[in-house]
């Protein structure tokens, strides 16, 4: 007999995804001897037998869908003569870094028994098993087991006990396992147009148990053009019927959104390929198990939806709630947006959903299974990149950071969302919301404490990095936290460093275009146009960057864009248009004292107000999105001349030179000269250094027309990065507060 084992230790998503039965099946197929055990490290495997190079291969080939491996070290140990193998009860103590598996979208076996009238889960809203199912939304705390998520408050009848307990079920330790037998359910409640709910009560024969009738009731009054609360994984969603343009009009108007997009979850992917077009990688994207919405060009025109806007977003069912609610007969094109008011951060408890979304919905679809934390939908962009991060992507790493001490990276004041390092892993939280909001900066301290809570720590075990800006509320709440150290980050630093720390590059120098709205500058100024030379181990320089502006009315300026066209008129010494609102031009006469920046956000806004967008934007980034909608109509190389003269990318000529006659024409042509001018910096700039790796971070990037221009430009000569797991816009930013705040310990 052999008297040598080997001892495995797993780190990745192995908890709460099916991998122990995974491994216990694999090593009764090898003929192996020993355990599999959740520990607070991930999982642990003791293997006493001859097949092991077999086995790690295996392991590695045929992982569990949701499963991911981050590390396998083995190592020899003597053999303690188990006669079979086991999976035994998870270990306690030392330092939690496992990762937490994001929320999961209904697999293709539990929606296949969710629609055979013959299994005993026949159109159960809770169908789950260890390859889907709510994780993040539902856990308590870590380890990953039953009596720590919300489903504590059901025990097992004796059918789901038994699969619970069988290594060869796939439901083997499901902690959300439930049937009509023993699981939650929910109600439908109707508030009469805005008003006080009344529960309706259904009679406990087993069909009704199941909510059917709910559900079709519900998807009656979608039909009738009447909006829905439905409670979501995460969260509450207002749903109405898309092609009613009166619905929608209505959700509007309640919900005071003048023209923000809207979401749209589509019944299938066939109803998807009706509204936008979709690519081979966008198919993937809706299908995959995070169910993100996908930002995509529209097929056909929803004004109400998405008024002046070339793209829509869509997204497939995330849960079988959502499943079972296009069977029952909705229609099959819904908007879902957050259920929430105006700005404020989605609701996801159910008696402040019937309180504060009584004045939006006429009924509400009202789960029993609580939800342990707030999930929004994840947002992704037709290509991949990350608008937003959340429901199905967080909280998964995002990167290695070299730190053997804890660091919390609180975000910036707009798109909030944390990070926490701990055992040299990056944990990217779900995202917030803005933080000019009460609600939002409640949210945001909730995260923090619930995001430390999960892995056992207090803010004094961690170094706390946050923005540069003496004034942002990021920053307050960040100073308020007892703490190790606390280590500020310049704004735009840390948007290249997010790149860079994503790619794992922490010595290579990189060049790195960063463009957004704004972002304190150490020189006092407001930075966003910026070419930064350096890597995360030396720091980083600022070697270019935009021609300075003043920023008129400081903050109002974002808001207004006639307002900022202001400033950078005056930096061009050109004329306030007489066609401008009088607000605008009263306001010319601050130029001279306005504080000067550099940002790309603002220029995009110069220019959409002086191509005709009007009015005050009524969410961040309109006038840009405009802007770029108009050039996509547009075609033509035809470029207006931007000057790079080797350290200030000069954009005077071009508004010199923006002609109206034909707005989609001239917005072409600015995005194309100001991809020829940022190309041409880029080119120069690597030569100069002898680099070839360049970063592109800020929310401009999001500009997908620009992003692709200055790709061709620059061609295959450069390793051009971007932000792979994290946003580019500022919802990435507390990933590269932590990569910084890492570096300054050994760099």
């Amino acid at each position: 007999m052999n008297n040598t084992a080997h001892l495995i230790c797993i780190r990745g998503v192995v908890q709460g995804v099916g991998f122990r039965p995974f491994v216990y099946r694999l090593a009764l197929r090898h003929g192996l001897r020993g355990w599999v055990r959740n520990d607070p490290s991930g999982v642990t495997v003791h293997l006493e037998g001859e097949s092991l190079g077999t086995f790690l291969h295996d392991l590695r080939a045929e992982l569990p869908p949701a499963a991911v491996l981050e590390d396998v070290q083995v190592r020899e140990i003597p053999a303690e003569g188990f006669p079979d193998f086991q999976i035994i009860h998870s270990e306690a103590g030392g330092a939690i870094v496992t990762r937490i598996s994001p929320d999961l979208a209904p697999c293709p076996d539990c929606l296949r028994e969710m629609r055979d009238p013959n299994d005993r889960r026949y159109r159960y809203p809770y169908i789950n098993c260890t390859n889907c199912g709510p994780r993040l939304s539902i856990i308590l705390g870590l380890p990953y087991d039953r009596p720590q998520t919300t489903m504590k408050g059901w025990p097992l009848c004796e059918d789901c006990q038994r699969e619970y307990d069988d290594p060869l079920n796939r439901r083997y330790h499901a902690q959300p396992v439930a049937c009509p037998t023993c699981g939650p359910s929910f109600t439908l409640s109707t508030c009469g147009g805005g008003g006080a709910c009344d529960q309706l009560n259904f009679d406990s024969s087993p069909e009704n148990l199941r909510g059917f009738p709910a559900l079709q009731q519900a998807a009656q009054l979608l039909q009738a053009g009447q909006i829905l609360a439905v409670k979501g994984v995460g969260g509450y969603h207002l749903m109405c019927d898309a092609l009613r343009e009166d619905a929608v009009h209505a959700l509007r108007e309640r919900k005071f959104r003048k023209d923000k997009p809207f979401a749209l979850l589509a019944r299938d992917l066939e109803t998807a390929r009706s509204v936008i077009h979709l690519t081979a990688q966008d198919e993937e994207i809706l299908t995959g198990t995070a169910r993100s919405i996908l930002l995509a060009p529209a097929k056909i025109e929803l004004p109400e939806v998405a008024p002046l806007f070339g793209q829509l977003g869509v997204m497939l069912p995330s849960s079988p709630l959502q499943e079972l609610l296009f069977d029952a007969g909705a229609p099959p094109l819904l908007v879902a947006t957050s259920g929430n008011r105006s700005s404020e951060p989605m609701v996801m408890d159910d008696a402040e959903a019937l309180e504060s979304l009584a004045a939006l919905a006429d009924a509400f679809l009202i789960g029993e299974r609580p939800i342990a934390r707030r999930v929004d939908d994840s947002v992704v962009m037709s290509g991949g990149g990350v608008v937003r991060r959340a429901r199905g992507l967080a909280p998964a790493v995002t990167a290695k950071i070299p730190s053997d001490t804890p660091i919390l990276a609180v975000g910036a004041d707009l798109k909030n969302a944390v990070t926490l390092v701990v055992g040299g892993q990056a944990f990217t939280g779900a995202y917030i919301g803005d933080l000019d909001h009460l609600a939002c900066r409640e949210a945001h301290q909730e995260a923090v404490q619930d995001l430390l809570g999960m892995y056992g720590l207090t803010s004094n075990d961690c170094v706390v990095a946050h923005d540069l800006h003496p004034q942002y509320v990021s920053t307050g709440l960040a100073l308020e936290l007892p703490a190790l150290k606390h280590v500020a980050v310049q704004h735009h630093h840390a948007h290249l460093a997010s790149v860079l720390a994503e790619h794992d590059l922490w010595h290579e120098p990189a060049l790195g275009l960063i463009l957004d709205g704004t972002g304190y500058g150490p020189d006092g100024t407001i930075w966003g146009g910026e070419f930064l030379l350096g890597s995360l181990s030396s720091g980083f320089e600022r070697v270019g960057h935009f021609y300075p502006a003043p920023l008129v009315g400081g903050d109002a300026a974002a808001r207004l864009p006639a307002q900022a066209a202001v400033g950078y008129l005056a930096a061009a010494g050109l004329p306030v248009p007489d066609s401008f609102p009088l607000q605008a031009r009263r306001a010319a006469g601050l130029a001279r004292s306005a504080i000067q920046t550099t940002s790309a956000g603002r220029l995009f806004d110069a220019v959409a107000a002086l191509l005709g967008f009007s009015g005050p934007q009524t969410y961040e980034g309109q006038a840009a999105m405009w802007l770029e909608s108009l050039a996509r109509q547009a075609s033509g190389t035809e470029a207006l001349p931007f000057i790079w003269d080797g350290q200030t990318l000069d954009w005077r000529p071009a508004l010199a030179a923006l002609a109206t006659a034909d707005i989609q024409q001239a917005a072409l042509a600015f995005h194309v000269g100001l991809a020829d001018a940022l190309a041409q910096a880029a080119r120069e700039l690597c030569e100069q250094n002898k680099i070839t790796t360049i970063g592109l971070s800020g929310g401009v990037w999001q500009n997908s027309l620009l992003l692709n221009l200055v790709g061709q430009r620059l061609g295959q000569e450069f390793r051009v990065l971007l932000p792979r797991h994290v946003p580019a816009n500022d919802g990435g930013l507390s990933l590269g507060q932590a990569a910084v705040a890492a570096s300054r310990q050994f760099g």
